[in-house]
Order: C-alpha cells, then sequence, then structure tokens
C-alpha cells in the first residue's frame, strides 16, 4: 500500500508576506499566530506579514517564523493522514510537532532557543559554509574534509544527489573548497550564512539547547520519524530526544531520509510550511514518486 509522508523546511524558506494568507483566512490560523507573539514577546506575525528581507533574516525571526508557518499549516488540514513525517534541520521540530511528540508552544521555545545559541555559536569563531555540486561520490568529499589539517570542516548537509553542503571555519571550508576543484568537483559555492551550521562549531549552541530540550516532555509520536542525524524510522520519545540533542552538530542526511522513507513505502510527500525547497530536493532524489507543497 502506497504511504504518505509529510515534511517540513528549514531555514533560509521564509519570504516577506508568509503567514498572511493564512492569517486571514482562518480564525484557528489567527489565534495560532497572536499565541506566537504572547510565547515569544514580540509581534512577530507582523514581521513575517510586513517585515523587510532584512527584518525577516534575523535569526530572532528567521526560526521560529518558519516554524510558526509549518505547524500552523499542518494544523488546518482537515485530517492528519500521514504515514510518516520528517523535517530538513530546523523543520525537524515542525514535524516532531505534527507528530505530537510534543505541543505548539513547547516547540515554538525550543526552537527560539535554537535560534539565539545558534547566532552566539556563530559570533564565536569565523565560520561559514559552502554547498558543493558535481562531485564523483559523498566519499570524495568526505576523505577531503578529513584530509584538512588544524581546521574545521566537514559535510554537513546531504540535499540531494549531486548537492551536498560542507560546514566549517573559514579557513577550513576555503582549503576544502581548493582541494575539491583540484579532485576534479564542478563547482563550490560559499554560501550566505553566519556559521558552520551542523559541525562541531555548533556546540556550544548544542549544550545551550539540550538544556531546554532535556526539560521538556517528548511523546511517542502518532507516526514514525525520519530524523536527520539517523535517517531511519524512529517511534520512542527517549530515541527521538536523544536524536534531537545530536542535531545541531551533526550532519543533516537528508537525502537517506527521503530514500528510506520511499524504501519504507512513501510514495507521495507533502510539504507544509514557506516555500517549495523540499518538495525540489525530493524530486531530485526520485522523480518517480508524488510531490505537493501545502
Amino acid at each position: 500500500m502506497s504511504k504518505t509522508a509529510y515534511i517540513f523546511p528549514g531555514q533560509g524558506s521564509q519570504f516577506k508576506g508568509m503567514g498572511k494568507e493564512l492569517f486571514d483566512n482562518s480564525e484557528k490560523a489567527k489565534a495560532m499566530f497572536l499565541q506566537a507573539n504572547e510565547i515569544l514577546g514580540f509581534d512577530i506575525s507582523t514581521i513575517m506579514f510586513e517585515g523587510t528581507d532584512e527584518d525577516l533574516k534575523q535569526t530572532k525571526v528567521t526560526q521560529p517564523a518558519v516554524y510558526i508557518q509549518s505547524v500552523i499549516a499542518v494544523t488546518l488540514i482537515n485530517e492528519f493522514k500521514a504515514d510518516m513525517v520528517a523535517g530538513h534541520s530546523l523543520g525537524e521540530f515542525s514535524a516532531l510537532t505534527a507528530a505530537g511528540v510534543f505541543g505548539f508552544e513547547d516547540g515554538l521555545k525550543m526552537v527560539l532557543v535554537r535560534a539565539l545559541a545558534m547566532q552566539k555559536a556563530c559570533e564565536l569563531v569565523p565560520s561559514t559554509m559552502a554547498a558543493v555540486l558535481g562531485y564523483a561520490s559523498e566519499a570524495q568529499v568526505e576523505e577531503i574534509c578529513a584530509s584538512v589539517q588544524g581546521e574545521v570542516v566537514v559535510a554537513a548537509n546531504y540535499n540531494a544527489p549531486g548537492q551536498l553542503v560542507i560546514s566549517g571555519s573559514v579557513a577550513g571550508v576555503d582549503i576544502a573548497s581548493e582541494q575539491l576543484k583540484i579532485a576534479g568537483v564542478r563547482r563550490v559555492i560559499k554560501l550566505p550564512v553566519g556559521g558552520a551550521f551542523h559541525s562541531p562549531l555548533m556546540e556550544p549552541a548544542r549544550e545551550e539547547l539540550a538544556k531546554v530540550i532535556e526539560q521538556t516532555t517528548f511523546r511517542n509520536p502518532v507516526c514514525p520519524v525520519y530524523q536527520n542525524v539517523t535517517a531511519k524510522a524512529v517511534t520512542d520519545a527517549a530515541e527521538i530526544k536523544a536524536n534531537l540533542l545530536k542535531q545541531l552538530t551533526a550532519p543533516v542526511r537528508w537525502t537517506q531520509s527521503v530514500q528510506q522513507m520511499i524504501a519504507d513505502g512513501a510514495s507521495k510527500f507533502c510539504e507544509f510550511g514557506p516555500g517549495a525547497v523540499l518538495t525540489g530536493l525530493v524530486k531530485k532524489i526520485d522523480g518517480s514518486v508524488e510531490v505537493e507543497n501545502r
């Protein structure tokens, strides 16, 4: 029997005016936006609807905004029909909320702590990320990163076949980028990000986020969750919490997660949240599955 997967985007999918249509057309959505303003202690809904691109790039805005819109979008559907869920990086918090592991308020509080902790970690060490395109194999990229001496650089995001992101200190990423080009990689593009997400340099943020994760009650999900750290189906609350504690310093295994969901029967993927980044990635991973954007 064919199965349906609900997927949730991460940071970078935000846009000016995001969520306004949901707010205007649903009393339930409006109530959740107003609740979010109260939880956060500032008027994030107005920033989402009327703010500039620069406003939306503020770390304390970006991550909560994407989370809020994603969770509201999935909350408004008539019937929850997911056989499995997954989220990309930040999107994992949306996926866990959708699957009933924790509620909207607890999820939003964790996301705010995550955003602010990541910003602080970015300020400690000059760091960055770069997209690697047209490589021979993932192993080739991993080996070149591992060969860089005296600097931190790792494979951080496995987004789709032929699309991998490396993360680390500015010098580490620069050295790895040069070595990758020498090895015949087609393109390496430095990304406009403030830090080395999903690398060991996020350890201070991981420690800060761990405190609030540990204090939050996790329940068993209503369906399997495919987490970034393992790319496997997880149904146990304690295991989900343990994996989430590792997420900030571990790679996002998105390609492997989608491939595993398909192997486990997923033939339809519904993306909930701003933009359509994951819809595009799923198509690149396997063009035979049905994709839908909500």
